[in-house]
């Protein structure tokens, strides 16, 4: 019995759905990068570290969402050479582990800086703190209600998504530090606020880095059970052995598979119900190789069964 490959895709479907993407981290882009620029520059001038620090991260969200944006782009347009068989759907994923190496780095600084603040007496206007504040939390609201659904399905929309939150965190805090300092003229709230948004930053970063690390390294995902799928393939009646099944990413969304089956039936017979249990674990893009059963097991046909 000769060898055997199987299979299935849904490259249409995909296509559609980063159509459907782009256009929302288009309008993310414009109107977090003009935020951007207002925010730092009024940071700057009234010397607030919080205003600076939420900026930074605004920084982030602009060049997570542009490299997002060209991620899917390289995803849609690139996917069918022949150099390339499986595309640049890999783009989201290191774009995802930038933008964490980019939150760390906004972290670091901000927690620097408010360290070399902390023998200062820093005055910062607070009704300045809070308008800006309140103009930053309708943006983040407004761009995180546009990038959820997105984020569920697209590392890339994830990794902007979050930073997003981040900022609109961070915006809440400007605001409390706004209030504080407006009230009771207490200056260093502007620091503790800048301090606390890098500390809340950094473990989400660290996840993001390792889900996209964990996907360059080709791990199992997460949601499928390798073990239960082997058995279930064994389980099989045409099927006498499973080996060298391996399950992996190729980004969010796409999990691949390959496997070999041993077996002396045809593979008309073998190969539907291994594709259905591939499918039923959610692999739709699988390659099945049937090797012929080297223990001399018969087909159950050729039994009479």
């Amino acid at each position: 019995m000769g060898h055997s490959h199987t299979h299935t895709h849904s490259h249409g479907a995909g296509a559609a759905t980063s159509n459907r993407r782009i256009w929302p981290m288009v309008v993310a882009v414009a109107m977090i990068g003009t935020y951007f620029v207002v925010e730092l520059s009024v940071g700057i001038a009234v010397n607030s570290l919080a205003l600076i620090a939420d900026a930074g991260h605004m920084l982030t969200d602009v060049v997570a969402l542009l490299m997002g944006l060209v991620a899917l782009l390289l995803a849609r347009h690139g996917s069918t050479t022949a150099e390339r068989s499986f595309g640049w759907h890999r783009a989201e994923v290191f774009t995802a582990v930038a933008n964490a190496v980019l939150l760390i780095g906004v972290a670091v600084f901000v927690l620097y800086e408010a360290i070399r603040r902390m023998g200062s007496d820093p005055e910062v206007p607070g009704l300045t703190l809070i308008v800006v504040a309140l103009v930053g939390l309708a943006v983040n609201v407004a761009m995180m209600l546009l990038l959820r659904a997105d984020s569920k399905e697209s590392i890339a929309v994830r990794g902007a998504y979050m930073e997003v939150l981040a900022d609109a965190v961070g915006s809440v805090g400007v605001l409390i530090a706004g209030i504080v300092t407006m009230t009771t003229g207490w200056g260093y709230a502007d620091i503790v606020v800048a301090v606390l948004i890098a500390i809340w930053v950094v473990p989400r970063a660290v996840r993001l880095a390792r889900d996209a690390l964990r996907i360059l390294n080709q791990q199992a995902p997460d949601h499928i059970d390798v073990d239960a799928l082997e058995h279930e393939l064994a389980a099989i009646p045409e099927v006498h052995d499973v080996h060298d099944l391996h399950v992996w990413s190729l980004t969010t969304g796409m999990d691949v598979a390959t496997v070999h089956v041993a077996s002396n039936c045809p593979n008309d017979e073998v190969l539907p119900q291994a594709r259905a249990v591939l499918a039923r674990h959610g692999l739709t893009h699988a390659t099945i190789q049937v090797d012929p059963d080297q223990a001399g097991k018969r087909c159950r046909d050729d039994m009479g069964w």
